[in-house]
């Protein structure tokens, strides 16, 4: 029988274990932060999982880099339509 791998999902986990030292270093406000941001590895699970990456760290930053341009992009949009109408009031 072949070798059976480990699936994406458990094999980010034990990754994100790896990192817990790291995390409990950080200061609180960045411990929140930084809870937001392996919270965001789960963004695009499926599609990483599609990947078949055998180094499990790049299709999680990509994630996490995904999901906070996707954040960007709506802070902008909204940024726009409050200056938008901004200038509208003023005319």
């Amino acid at each position: 029988m072949g070798k059976v791998v480990p699936s994406y999902r458990m094999t980010l986990e034990t990754k994100i274990q790896r990192w817990s030292g790291f995390a409990k270093a950080l200061r609180s406000d960045q411990k929140e932060v930084s809870e937001e941001l392996k919270d965001l590895r789960w963004s695009f699970a499926s599609e990483s999982s599609n990947a078949t990456n055998p180094i499990i760290f790049e299709p999680m930053v990509m994630s996490i880099v995904l999901s906070q341009r996707k954040k960007i992009s709506r802070i902008k949009e909204q940024l726009c339509e409050i200056f938008w109408r901004a200038n509208k009031r003023k005319s």
